[in-house]
């Protein structure tokens, strides 16, 4: 048999109390339950998004002087980037073009050394002998750095005081005069390998390298022609190798 419980209903409240509520002590009655604030209708601030105009007002100030801006003519007295990092191309075409010239060498031009076209014929001999199935960049490098040191010492034994070369002219002159080896190692795709029609062209380069490069080094270094044939030895060495690279 089922027994029956007696249950109040349960009132709530139909307004929200004025006044916060506070139990007294002793009072046995149960707070009012909990109830969220009212909404406000007032609508939000408007806050205005304009932007002012960038043509009337001035450029931005930063430690009193304007910064400059991509639109502002403020870079136009700053040097180019090649020539921030010592690299003159109109130089080095200078420079190349004697080289293709060896009738006309004027080695004025080859007074102020600079690495930036050396290292662009040994990455250009590189390539070309890469095209050919061949990876000669570490060997390309390192024979330049040893010829450089080798055509240094020597030159300087045989001009005694009268030497007036330095190794960093001395690399430049040597990679300037690589050019005739990239264009060799470049007609060297189209001839075919084994016979002597490449090495006899191959001869002819390395003769051309070797007459530039012994006659920068005697009037750079205002030496007398004395000793042409002992450098032109060196040079012609040093240019054979390279040759040998691309024949075999």
């Amino acid at each position: 048999m089922a027994k029956e419980f007696s249950v109040r209903p349960v009132i709530f409240p139909s307004s929200i109390p004025s006044t916060p509520y506070t139990r007294r002590p002793g009072s046995s009655s149960p707070p009012p339950p909990f109830q969220t604030a009212p909404r406000t209708s007032s609508p939000l601030p408007f806050i205005p998004f304009d932007i002012p105009s960038t043509s009337s007002a001035p450029p931005p100030l930063y430690s009193g002087v304007p910064i400059a801006s991509s639109s502002s003519g403020y870079f136009e007295d700053e040097p180019p980037l090649l020539e921030e990092l010592g690299i003159n191309t109109r130089q080095i075409w200078c420079k190349t073009v004697s080289i293709l010239n060896p009738i006309r060498l004027d080695p004025v031009l080859h007074e102020d050394g600079d690495l930036s076209g050396p290292f662009m014929f040994l990455l250009s001999f590189g390539l070309f002998q890469l095209l050919a199935g061949k990876f000669y960049f570490g060997i390309v490098l390192g024979w330049v750095i040893m010829a450089s040191l080798f055509l240094y010492s020597t030159f300087n034994m045989i001009a005694g005081r009268n030497g007036c070369l330095d190794l960093y002219r001395c690399f430049s002159i040597i990679g300037y005069c690589m050019l005739p080896m990239v264009i060799f190692s470049a007609g060297s795709l189209f001839l075919p390998h084994g016979g002597t029609l490449i090495f006899a062209i191959g001869m002819v380069f390395v003769f051309w390298s070797t007459w530039v490069c012994t006659s920068l080094l005697l009037r750079l270094a205002s030496c007398g022609d004395e000793h042409r044939g002992l450098v032109g030895y060196a040079c012609w060495l040093v240019y054979l190798l390279f040759s040998l690279l691309v024949i075999f």
